[in-house]
């Protein structure tokens, strides 16, 4: 193993509040300098003495500039000196982070990168465009030009969904097993390490209301009856549902990356990048962006998905998942057993989806399930995300200690 390879060796993520309730007042940089915190707490009590040279964040709608370079400067422990990078791939924007840091790492350019990403739809700035007749608000930015198509995230799913065969009681099911395998991991206490609470009032404004969540807001008990009478949320004829589309959610997730020989000195277990990719497919079924994204990472790493002991894969939405699933040959609905490696304790459905953290989350995740959960050396744990606008993500990292 190459002594600058990428390792991940500490990872933190906040609870994931759903957007106007647990975290409506807590600014994006405010959410990231808490998680940047507590990952550089994690590195120095684990012996990492390198200096922080750079925080890369994912974001995409938040207030502008260079929202990395602020929390960078609001995090308790981080100085003047360390610069800041904020990256908008939208859904993937987290995970295209931890590649972007894992790349300055593996060059030589960086000893010690925090990277992961942050979202704030509560208090996202509303934008307009300028005209001769004053200001048009507008709902979101281009993903693509309209001349190509480009749909809005939810007629896309649908979109989806009825290209790839992906009827409405699959997308219910998946629903269901999201929120179940979430509320478990909620009562086995098995986020409780990897997160960090929020502060009623994290930057000193006295802003904040309500008391810090001490979970995932949205997790729940669906009832699949009353799921399958749910109307369809964004097509007349369409499949998807508001239980089969991910809520709209505020959160924040960070990891420090470090080069293997920093990691060997010390002794840390870690998780090492092996290969990352981003592909782009057909901007009007965005959904489908994973599958040449997987494809290609396992590709470069001399794999394939058999060989895979954990997956995460962003669950912006049911049909989107059973689709990349389906073409990856993998089986989360099987019968009597569904694939476990398969976002294990629920994913963005039943836990929100924070969109420029979303990717990183996955891989926080993954550092749970397979480092903090002390999986040996060798095992291997994917993260993925499809990307508005035609683009899919992917990670591959493997155990090492």
């Amino acid at each position: 193993m190459r002594d600058d390879a990428p390792v991940v060796v500490a990872a933190r993520r906040t609870w994931i509040g759903t957007a106007g309730h647990g975290h409506r007042d807590v600014r994006a940089v405010d959410l990231a300098a808490v998680v940047l915190g507590a990952a550089l707490d994690d590195a120095r009590a684990l012996g990492v003495a390198a200096e922080v040279d750079d925080v890369v964040l994912g974001n995409c709608t938040g207030p502008g500039g260079n929202l990395a370079r602020v929390a960078a400067l609001t995090a308790a422990g981080l100085g003047t000196g360390v610069p800041g990078l904020t990256v908008d791939r939208q859904c993937g924007s987290g995970l295209a982070a931890v590649l972007l840091a894992g790349q300055q790492v593996r060059t030589g350019e960086a000893g010690m990168v925090f990277a992961g990403g942050v979202e704030s739809a509560s208090t996202a700035p509303r934008r307009a465009h300028r005209t001769p007749d004053g200001d048009v608000p507008y709902d979101r930015a281009p993903f693509a030009p309209a001349a190509i198509g480009d749909p809005d995230m939810g007629p896309a799913a649908d979109a989806l969904a009825r290209a790839y065969g992906v009827p409405r009681e699959r997308q219910d099911a998946y629903a269901v097993r999201s929120h179940t395998r979430a509320l478990a991991a909620h009562a086995a206490g098995r986020f409780d390490a990897e997160t960090v609470p929020v502060p009623r009032d994290p930057s000193g404004t006295g802003s904040a209301h309500g008391s810090p969540l001490r979970r995932d807001e949205r997790a729940r008990r669906l009832d699949p009856a009353v799921v399958a009478r749910l109307p369809a949320a964004f097509s007349p004829d369409g499949t998807v549902t508001a239980a089969t589309a991910s809520p709209v959610s505020d959160g924040a997730a960070v990891l420090a990356i470090v080069p293997e020989r920093t990691r060997a000195a010390l002794g840390l277990p870690g998780l090492r990048l092996v290969a990352g990719a981003t592909r782009g497919v057909d901007p009007r079924l965005p959904g489908w962006g994973p599958v040449p994204a997987v494809r290609t990472v396992l590709a470069a790493a001399g794999q394939d998905v058999g060989q895979l002991d954990a997956i995460e894969l962003v669950e912006a939405f049911a049909a989107q998942v059973l689709t990349v699933t389906d073409a990856l040959g993998l089986d989360p609905l099987g019968v009597p057993d569904d694939d476990a490696r398969l976002c294990t304790d629920g994913g963005a459905l039943a836990l929100g989806h924070p969109w420029g953290a979303s990717g990183a989350v996955s891989v926080v995740r993954l550092f749970s399930r397979l480092v903090r959960a002390g999986a040996p050396a060798g095992t291997l744990g994917l993260a993925a995300a499809a990307v508005g606008g035609g683009m899919g993500v992917a990670g591959l990292f493997e155990v090492v200690r």
